[in-house]
């Protein structure tokens, strides 16, 4: 791999770190302001709403300038959020503050996968995927054990008498802290940022007219969808993060009725799955390459059923073992399908607007799965149904699209579109 990789590598390890701290906290806020439980999810909806809103035109702003700049200008954005956060004082400012925080994360997301394409060739995706999907699923462990650590009493307290030398923070409780901690982690992204090679790519973008951006987007979207091997893997990654964004909420929420975890013990079992994700996807991309990545969509069936088997767990170590096999076949399965999506988009498109088009569909994905979920908290229903209907919705989605492939591939091979590229 090329040196700018690992810098790439380091500011997505912080950048993803913080985030993750950040939610655990932001939810421990929402507590602390008495807001009602299902406004929790609605932490991560606001947080992925500008991905949607802002898609036409975050991959044209990916491609405008260095990928490194972009990022920085992103991180940025985050840090304001958080000062943000630092000063809410009731529950919709905090949501508001957060939402600023997903902002700077929307613009991030085409920069920080635009660059692979640009900077690796196509048979080393998998691998830098692998990588990438590794080091980020570690970030998400320490990060929500960190979260879970900044919010336990004793460490909160110890937070608070630590005094900067000649500096006067304005912290005057435990959550403050913990955001103005996650701050500086924000800014140590920033500062990796702006080591990251400029590989070299033509930034010019043809027009900036935002009816214009809106639709190169459609049909960009419309060119992804229409792509036999595009469509097969967006409609996977889809289904996978707005499943993956749920499943975070519901753990906690699980680990709550089941295990009678308060919120720093739960948001680790969070990290548990996380492990389990970092080694499906290391696995992936040590065993699967490009041309075998549509092999592992049965896994995603496998995950959906395992998932129902959470219902029958009490015990710590039987969760512990069954959560970390939830996040192996979701790692392993979603690491060559994000690997063979950022081939073809880059192949149709360019980096940039194919991952603005790949967020736009899974954080609509999102926002309509946490949006039934936090329906579902509001009037009450038990967590144990929730992860049943949840469980057979992945199993049976996943099952479509395998039988959407087959149907594709029995009319004629897509596998022979990889390194074909299409004119626009």
């Amino acid at each position: 791999m090329k040196r700018g990789f690992y810098t790439i590598m380091a500011a997505q390890f912080f950048s993803s770190l913080a985030d993750n701290a950040l939610l655990v906290v932001a939810i421990a806020l929402l507590i602390d302001l008495h807001a009602p439980a299902y406004l929790t999810p609605m932490l991560k909806f606001v947080f992925v709403l500008f991905y949607v809103i802002l898609a036409p035109f975050v991959g044209a702003f990916a491609d405008s300038m260095p990928k490194g700049r972009v990022m920085f200008i992103s991180n940025t954005i985050k840090i304001t959020g958080c000062g943000l956060l630092f000063v809410a004082m009731h529950q919709y400012f905090a949501l508001a503050a957060y939402a600023v925080v997903g902002l700077g994360a929307a613009a991030y997301s085409p920069a920080k996968y635009g660059i692979l394409t640009e900077l690796l060739p196509p048979e080393k995706l998998v691998i830098a995927n692998g990588w990438i999907e590794g080091l980020t699923v570690a970030s998400i462990v320490l990060g929500t054990v960190l979260g879970g650590v900044l919010i336990t009493p004793s460490v909160a307290n110890a937070l608070l008498e630590f005094n900067f030398p000649f500096i006067e923070t304005g912290i005057d409780n435990a959550l403050e802290s913990g955001i103005f901690l996650i701050a500086i982690i924000y800014t140590i992204a920033a500062l990796f940022n702006l080591y990251i090679p400029n590989t070299g790519v033509d930034h010019r973008i043809p027009k900036k007219n935002i009816f214009f951006l809106v639709h190169e987007f459609s049909h960009c979207v419309k060119l992804l969808w229409s792509d036999k091997l595009g469509q097969i893997s967006l409609a996977v990654t889809t289904l996978f993060w707005g499943a993956g964004a749920t499943l975070q909420f519901i753990v906690l929420k699980w680990a709550e009725v089941a295990m009678d975890y308060p919120l720093n013990q739960a948001a680790q079992l969070q990290g548990v799955v996380a492990l389990g994700i970092a080694a499906g996807a290391i696995m992936a991309a040590r065993w699967i390459s490009l041309r075998q990545s549509v092999t592992v969509i049965p896994l995603g069936i496998a995950m959906g059923i395992v998932v129902m088997a959470m219902i029958l767990v009490k015990d710590l170590w039987i969760a512990i073992i069954l959560l970390i096999l939830i996040g192996g076949l979701a790692g392993f399965f979603v690491v060559p399908m994000n690997a063979l999506l950022q081939h073809r988009g880059h192949i149709l498109m360019g980096a940039g607007h194919s991952i603005a088009v790949q967020n736009f569909n899974e954080n609509l994905s999102i926002l309509v799965m946490l949006s039934f979920y936090a329906l579902l908290i509001l009037f009450e229903v038990h967590i144990y149904i929730v992860i049943a209907v949840f469980g057979l919705f992945v199993s049976v989605m996943m099952t479509l699209v395998r039988k959407w492939h087959l149907l594709n591939q029995s009319k004629e091979d897509s596998l022979h579109l990889i390194g074909t590229r299409k004119v626009r």
